[in-house]
């Protein structure tokens, strides 16, 4: 395995035991941050460490971005779409009660598309008319911003607030502005299960790295192409 991905594997398990068990709040914030700063570009975090993501998108052109290679679903622009999404909906709505970014911010018009949800329920077609048509340049500046504002909200939480579980009235909110549509409600009622904890573990850690390596296999199948 590459060095980068084991450590980030056993830091997982450091971050794990230390939300569950806070006895120190601030080296399970402090672990999050070094997690979360690695599966978003340096550019965003500015910490030094080791970017998954600047590893997949660095000497790609908008092109390869935008490629969806034979035999796959998806586009590396996609990936970053949908865990940017994810991301901004699960940190925004869900743990801290605020608006997401994409309709704080302009997004939807600035990376032109129309789209308002995660990605989920996009078919082959939707799939393929967003890698083509969304502003890569605005993806990657809202995927920082959206990165920056998780980082503001997690630097705010108190010990006691690891063990809350989602309200319910913010799950509805997800649905009534269509980041969640009605085919893929399963999200709402696997975020509803979870403390802010848990959140804390999946979207914005390990489910931006899952995707990321993901992006990479993608990024190897393109090159694979090219040669």
């Amino acid at each position: 395995m590459d060095p980068n991905r084991k450590f980030w594997n056993e830091q997982q398990q450091k971050l794990q035991r230390a939300l569950t068990h806070p006895d120190d709040h601030q080296k399970a914030i402090g672990l999050f941050l070094e997690h979360h700063a690695m599966v978003h570009s340096e550019k965003m975090s500015q910490t030094g460490l080791c970017s998954f993501e600047d590893e997949v998108l660095d000497g790609l052109t908008e092109a390869d971005i935008r490629n969806i290679p034979e035999n796959e679903e998806h586009s590396i622009a996609w990936v970053i779409w949908h865990i940017t999404r994810i991301e901004d909906v699960t940190m925004n709505f869900l743990v801290a009660g605020s608006p997401q970014l994409l309709n704080q911010e302009n997004w939807l018009e600035k990376m032109k598309v129309n789209s308002h949800e995660t990605g989920n329920a996009l078919d082959t077609a939707g799939i393929a008319d967003l890698s083509a048509t969304i502003d890569i340049g605005a993806l990657r500046a809202y995927r920082i911003s959206v990165g920056n504002r998780t980082r503001e909200i997690v630097k705010k939480l108190q010990p006691d607030d690891f063990k809350q579980k989602v309200l319910r009235t913010r799950l509805e909110q997800v649905m009534k502005e269509g980041a969640v549509v009605e085919a893929t409600r399963w999200l709402t009622d696997y975020w509803g299960k979870k403390t802010i904890a848990g959140l804390l573990l999946m979207p914005p850690t390990r489910h931006n790295f899952i995707h990321l390596n993901e992006a990479a296999r993608l990024k190897l199948k393109l090159r694979h192409v090219q040669a």
